[in-house]
C-alpha cells in the first residue's frame, strides 16, 4: 500500500507528497476568456479560445487521471515559540472591558437611504434639465435619453426631437430614474457608516467616479442611443451632485444602534431580552 509520506523515522516523516504544479488550468481559463471575447471581436478569436479550452481541459485531466501527479517536498520541523511583553489585552476605546467590538455600532435606518436617494435623484434631474436648456436640445433631452434603450426609433431622431416632451418616454424614464436613485440611496445608507470620518469624500466623489467609470464601459451595451448622445462631463457632474446631496441627507439623519450584540434568541423573537438578562444573572450567581 502506497503511503503519502516517505518515512525518515517511525514518527517523523522526511517528505510529504503534494499535488504537482501544472499550468493547464491557466491555459483553460485563458481559452475560455478568448472564447467569450471573440463574441465581441471576431470569430477567429473564439475558435482559438475553444482550441485552448479543450487543450487545457484534456491536459488538466491527464494530470489527475488515471493517477494523480504528485511530488515530494521535504518536511522541515520547526519549533515556534510565541512570546509577548504584554501582560493584558488592550480594549478598544469606547467599547468597554466586558463587551466585544461589533462594527459598525450604529447604522442609518432604511428611511435615511430613501430620503437621500430621492433628494439626490431630484438634484440630478434638475441638472439634466439645465444641461438640456443650455445646450439648446430641450429640457427633456436627458430624461428622454434615459428611456432611449426601450425606444429604438429614437436612434434616428435629431437632438431637438429627443428633447421634446413625450408622454410615453416620460412614463418610462421616471420609474427607471426613481428605482436607480433609491437603490443608490440605500447603498449610501449602508456604506457611509463604514467610513464615518469622511462620508462626503466617499459618497460625493469616490463612489460617483467609480459608478461613472463603470457606466462608461458598459453603456454601449445597456443603452446604445444614450451612449452616442451623452455628454460625459455633464454626466459625471450630475453623478457627483447626486453623491454629495444624497450623502449629506443620509449623514444628517439620526443613527440607530445595531443589535449585533443581542443574543440570537432575542433577535429571532423566541425570548424576551429581559428573560435573557435574568438567565445570565442566575448563571453568574450559580457560578459564584
Amino acid at each position: 500500500m502506497n503511503s503519502a509520506f516517505t518515512k525518515h523515522s517511525d514518527t517523523v516523516p522526511a517528505k510529504i507528497e503534494v499535488p504537482a504544479p501544472t499550468a493547464w488550468p491557466i491555459v483553460m481559463a485563458f481559452g475560455l476568456t478568448l472564447a467569450f471575447a471573440g463574441l465581441l471581436t471576431a470569430g477567429s478569436v473564439s475558435i482559438l479560445g475553444a482550441v485552448l479550452t479543450i487543450a487545457g481541459a484534456v491536459g488538466w485531466f491527464r494530470e489527475v487521471l488515471p493517477a494523480e501527479s504528485r511530488e515530494g517536498l521535504p518536511l522541515v520541523q520547526e519549533e515556534v515559540a510565541v512570546q509577548t511583553t504584554r501582560e493584558t489585552v488592550e480594549q478598544i476605546a469606547g467599547i468597554g472591558a466586558a463587551s466585544r467590538a461589533w462594527l459598525p455600532l450604529e447604522i442609518y435606518p432604511i428611511s435615511a437611504g430613501i430620503k437621500g436617494g430621492l433628494a439626490g435623484g431630484a438634484v440630478m434631474a434638475l441638472l439634466a434639465m439645465l444641461y438640456g436648456g443650455l445646450s439648446g436640445n430641450g429640457i427633456w433631452h436627458g430624461i428622454n435619453l434615459l428611456a432611449a434603450g426601450l425606444f429604438p426609433a429614437m436612434a434616428t431622431q435629431t437632438a431637438t426631437q429627443v428633447g421634446t416632451f413625450n408622454l410615453h418616454e416620460f412614463l418610462v424614464a421616471v420609474p427607471i430614474h426613481l428605482v436607480i436613485s433609491l437603490l443608490a440611496g440605500l447603498l449610501y445608507g449602508a456604506m457611509l457608516p463604514m467610513t464615518p470620518r469622511r462620508p462626503i469624500l466617499l459618497g460625493g466623489f469616490v463612489a460617483p467616479l467609480l459608478w461613472s467609470g463603470m457606466m462608461y464601459g458598459s453603456l454601449a451595451f445597456i443603452n446604445p442611443v444614450m451612449n452616442q448622445r451623452i455628454d460625459w462631463p455633464w454626466f459625471v457632474l450630475c453623478q457627483i451632485a447626486f453623491g454629495i446631496v444624497a450623502g449629506v441627507v443620509v449623514v444628517v439623519q439620526e443613527r440607530i444602534s445595531t443589535r449585533q450584540n443581542v443574543p440570537l434568541m432575542v433577535r429571532m423573537g423566541v425570548e424576551a431580552e429581559g428573560l435573557v438578562l435574568e438567565h445570565q444573572k442566575e448563571n453568574q450567581e450559580d457560578l459564584r
